[in-house]
């Protein structure tokens, strides 16, 4: 029955995502300066997203799973594909800025082409007034470039956690509580980032006395703990 209910939301799904789709048009109001992380590995799940982010902290999120989402072998909930409007702390939006004007706009070679294991590509870019330029890399000697990198991943995946719980809510209530452990545990090591962008489903479980109280905890503790400035 959990397999037919996550399948049902994959039916809406939504067109393939690029870095040039998440871009806004030129001379539109959202025209301005700019940074795209488009990344893909198909080993994953999903194998491919797209995150825009403006200066200051205002962005969008895509994600497509390349096949309707369903439960893996292991019980393991598969997410549908995701496009949402995303709101990341200005902190961290200017952080990236200024990375991406100490590296000319990413107008440089990012990749080490080293013989490391495939993390999967990342494509940084950037577009405004100081013009344009992206890099492309699995693995980057440059400490800055994949510090960049790991940190706009961890970001994406505490967006696609807030998408589980959403899920997790409605059609499974009893899974809350391993899925919001496991998401409280990569908040800490920094494998989940910007626990902010996330707020509205934790408020929803912090409140709701429906759900076991262990998970309205943890869910509040992580409110306290997110980045906002």
């Amino acid at each position: 029955m959990k397999v037919v209910l996550f399948s049902i939301l994959a039916l809406a799904l939504v067109p393939r995502c690029s870095a040039k789709d998440a871009a806004p048009a030129a001379g539109s109001p959202a025209a301005g300066p700019l940074i795209v992380v488009e990344f893909s590995n198909p080993g994953l799940s999903p194998p491919h997203w797209v995150l825009s982010l403006h200066p200051d902290g205002r962005g969008h999120f895509r994600s497509e799973t390349g096949a309707p989402a369903s439960a893996s072998r292991s019980g393991e909930m598969q997410i549908p594909d995701v496009s949402r409007d995303i709101l990341l702390s200005p902190k961290f939006a200017q952080s990236a800025f200024h990375a991406a004007e100490r590296h000319n706009w990413f107008n440089e070679k990012c990749d080490s082409h080293m013989k490391v294991a495939f993390q999967g590509l990342k494509t940084l870019s950037y577009s405004g007034p100081q013009g344009k330029g992206s890099c492309t890399f699995n693995y980057s000697r440059d400490k800055d470039i994949q510090s960049l990198g790991d940190s706009f991943i961890a970001v994406s995946q505490t967006i696609l956690e807030g998408v589980r719980l959403e899920m997790l809510l409605q059609h499974d209530p009893l899974g809350l509580d391993k899925e919001i452990e496991s998401l409280s545990a990569a908040a800490k090591d920094g494998r989940a980032r910007q626990i902010y962008v996330i707020r509205g489903i934790l408020q929803r479980l912090a409140q709701d006395n429906n759900v076991m109280e262990m998970v309205r905890k943890r869910a509040q503790l992580l409110l306290d703990q997110a980045e906002t400035t």
